[in-house]
């Protein structure tokens, strides 16, 4: 059948060219064309499909669906590459008006009369919930344009792993801008004439005498300077307006944020702001001896003029502190929506961190007290299996948590001896995927967008399609649970049946070569912040978004083990090396475990929704602070051990629910039906275990609620395990990907390594302790 939406009006318009002949033949070819044009807005479209395996996926939308949006704001050259959504700039790709960009620690805009370029600083706000949002809005520009042209739109025109190039050309001018993350500059070029510096209040000048090329100004209580070439003259119009008088064949100029007035800061500035940064890259190494991800930053840099003095690159809290490569080398620091940012001039810089492991399952729960209320628990899981599997929504998110908790399920019958039920839930699992990888069923489909270089996952909720959010929580999930799935039945996994639709799926979330046209560069991954993004689009004030930081971990988790189980070393370093990272970024940037991150006002334990420009305790979707906390913890599984990093900090945050509960029940108006008032208690019952497991089985609810991607039965034995052996021990690790060592009251250490190989695995861990691992199993060691 010809698809009407692809025929058009230009296909009509050839249709009537045939009927021209008489009045009356043009009548009779109105009417064929009238009944032509009902006709094919009637039939359905349908959509090719590419058969892959036994799975399938679509060239197009079904139907009525509607495809992704495009993202045409990009130079030629980017075009050719699959279009970089879900990035902290993914603003100037989408949208013909951009967002504020939140470089850090700068921002910038394009608007059309040039590029706003501002330093943010610290707005506490108070919500209706009464606690305290931080903003650091981009507010009180300055605005730098081109005298000879008037700029162009802004398109992208370049991307590297944590810079951008944003094009504002018009015919055969250009003016191009650089920026990088923690870079305090803009670099900027010109193809001809002078450049306008429009101030947002009166400016005063400082440091007049200091350098030439430099024009330095305060701006209320902000400090910016500019750097222009030798020869450049400052041409003061007004208190709120400068000119920078070019000289012919040197247009450039970089605008820079400062963190002080102070003179040794501006030189400091100076001596780097010729070196403009042309492409940046991270590189990663997963050190499996040692059990350590090592990461590289890098910076390429032209000089514009003067000594090669490389650049000044602004470090994160989660990249200087305790990093003792860099600690005697750091210089003024920024206060920031992240934190201090402190500043180290070099061209590249490293960041070391221990990789602490996890096994995909625990031992079998044999001889606590509770194994009777276990396996009543068991009894009756099994028996709502099948409803459970999608209880809510009708999306692959809900169809993806429906998996995780069934095959988890199936573990614990797997681990308590019961294979004959193991073997019923995982069938359960795999129809279900099957169902909706094979292309065939009313449940959903896959769908392939090869222009934009994206896969979605049909039908569309939380704007997955619309605004292409939240790719790496929906897949992870299905990465995972197929990737359980193939610790039992490797063959189910084999490219000729189900392996090639969810490497599909891992493709799109987790493709590590840069510059291709088929998938981004590891689509939802900020390399410099160390965290993904979950708008696809760029949408908001405050710049780019992400919530459940826990499910993002829950995605590299299954990237480690699908790269494990398959041989695939450099995807198993990858995950291994997002999984660590990310793990860093969280316990700074949500829950601030080192207290160097919140501001002073801001209230809560922990942040649940994080903004370029804003952190906040909220949610999309409701103000139940049982939800706004818990987004961030589930799905609570036994790679989620991280959670329990700061014992401490886990009880603190916990100790705040009751009071905020208490407010929320006073002030806020409750959907029509509520939550059930003990709403993810199984999973707050689990978050408690990794400090206290005893007190979390005294607080756990057996018939309480249950968090949809869990179980009872998952979530009893979680807590009888750390009873048993003890919470996490983070002081050791292993010489493999999959270990974790745990630690009782009374000093007793228990040790696991699991063996995801076809050959006998001998473990060694940082402490001497050894073990032999057959293949496919668990091995466990309690000791002194």
């Amino acid at each position: 059948m010809t698809d009407f939406n692809v025929l058009g009006n230009a296909g009509l318009e050839r249709m009537s060219i045939a009927f021209t002949f008489s009045k009356s033949s043009r009548m009779a070819a109105r009417v064929w064309l009238l009944m032509a044009a009902m006709a094919l807005l009637s039939a359905p479209v349908f959509a090719q499909s590419v058969k892959l395996g036994d799975g399938a996926y679509f060239l197009a939308p079904k139907g009525s669906d509607k495809a992704v949006p495009r993202a045409p704001f990009r130079t030629e050259s980017m075009l050719k590459r699959a279009a970089p959504t879900n990035q902290w700039y993914s603003t100037l790709a989408f949208s013909a008006k951009p967002e504020a960009i939140f470089v850090q620690p700068i921002t910038v805009k394009a608007v059309p009369g040039g590029l706003e370029f501002a330093l943010p600083t610290k707005e506490a706000v108070t919500s209706i919930r009464q606690d305290v949002e931080i903003r650091y809005p981009h507010r009180d520009p300055l605005l730098i344009s081109p005298i000879a042209f008037e700029p162009g739109r802004a398109l992208l025109a370049n991307a590297d792993d944590w810079s951008i190039d944003i094009s504002m050309a018009r015919g055969s001018d250009t003016m191009l801008t650089t920026v990088a993350r923690g870079h305090p500059f803009a670099s900027m070029r010109v193809s001809r004439g002078d450049l306008r510096i429009r101030l947002p209040a009166g400016g005063e000048r400082l440091h007049s005498g200091a350098d030439p090329r430099v024009l330095a100004v305060r701006v209320g209580s902000k400090v910016y300077a500019m750097f222009g070439p030798t020869g450049v003259a400052w041409d003061p119009v007004s208190p709120t307006e400068w000119i920078a008088r070019l000289p012919a064949g040197k247009g450039y100029l970089s605008v820079a944020g400062l963190p002080d007035d102070k003179s040794e800061t501006l030189a400091l500035f100076t001596r780097h702001a010729y070196a403009f940064i042309t492409r940046t890259r991270v590189d990663w190494r997963y050190d499996e001896a040692a059990s350590r991800v090592e990461t590289t930053f890098s910076a390429t840099t032209q000089v514009m003029e003067g000594p090669d003095n490389g650049p000044l690159l602004g470090l994160y809290p989660h990249q200087w502190f305790r990093n003792t490569s860099v600690e005697s080398r750091l210089g003024p620091t920024f206060a920031t929506v992240r934190g201090p940012l402190r500043l180290l001039a070099a061209s590249q810089f490293t960041v070391s961190k221990r990789y602490n492991g996890f096994v995909p399952y625990w031992p079998p729960i044999k001889e606590a007290a509770r194994l009777a209320q276990l396996q009543d628990v068991m009894d009756k899981d099994f028996s709502t299996a099948g409803r459970e599997l999608q209880r809510e929504g009708r999306s692959a998110y809900w169809a993806g948590k429906g998996l995780l908790r069934t095959i988890k399920l199936a573990e614990r019958f797997e681990q308590q001896g019961d294979l004959l039920r193991r073997d019923r839930l995982i069938e359960m699992t795999k129809k279900r995927m099957e169902e909706w990888l094979g292309g065939e069923s009313s449940r959903g489909y896959v769908q392939r967008d090869e222009a934009m270089g994206l896969v979605s996952i049909y039908p569309d909720e939380f704007f997955a399609v619309a605004e292409i959010n939240d790719h790496h929580f929906w897949y992870g999930y299905w990465i995972r649970a197929a990737a359980e799935i193939a610790l039992r039945d490797p063959s189910w996994i084999s490219r000729d049946r189900w392996g090639g639709m969810i490497e599909l799926l891992i493709a799109d979330i987790a493709t590590s070569e840069r510059g291709r046209a088929d998938f981004p560069f590891l689509r939802n991954w900020d390399a410099y912040e160390a965290h993904t993004w979950a708008n696809g689009i760029g949408v908001g004030e405050f710049g780019n978004n992400n919530e459940s930081s826990s499910e993002s971990i829950n995605a590299w988790v299954g990237l480690i083990l699908w790269g494990e189980i398959t041989g695939n070393k450099s995807l198993r370093d990858l995950g291994i090396y997002l999984y660590t990272s990310e793990i860093e970024a969280i316990n700074h940037y949500w829950f601030d475990i080192h207290r160097i991150v919140f501001a002073p006002e801001y209230r809560n334990a922990e942040v649940s929704l994080l903004f370029g420009g804003m952190y906040q305790h909220n949610t999309w979707w409701t103000d139940d602070p049982r939800q706004i906390k818990g987004i961030n913890l589930l799905p609570v599984t036994t790679a989620h051990t991280y959670l329990g990093r700061d014992p401490a900090f886990v009880k603190r945050n916990l100790a705040t629910l009751p009071a905020e509960t208490a407010l929320w029940n006073r002030i806020a108006t409750k959907p029509n039906p509520p939550p059930p008032k003990d709403i993810w208690q199984d999973i707050f019952a689990k978050y408690l275990a990794l400090s206290d497991p005893d007190e979390a089985l005294k607080r756990w609810d057996r018939w309480g609620a249950v968090e949809l991607g869990s179980s009872r039965s998952y979530s009893l034995s979680f807590m009888l395990g750390l009873q048993e052996m003890g919470v996490p021990d983070f002081n050791i690790t292993a010489d493999t990907p999959f270990h974790a060592v745990f630690q009782r009251p009374d000093g007793r250490r228990t040790y696991l390594a699991f063996n995801a190989r076809k050959v006998p695995l001998e473990v060694r861990f940082s402490d001497g302790q050894r073990l032999t691992v057959a293949p496919g199993q668990l091995a466990r060691f309690t000791g002194s």
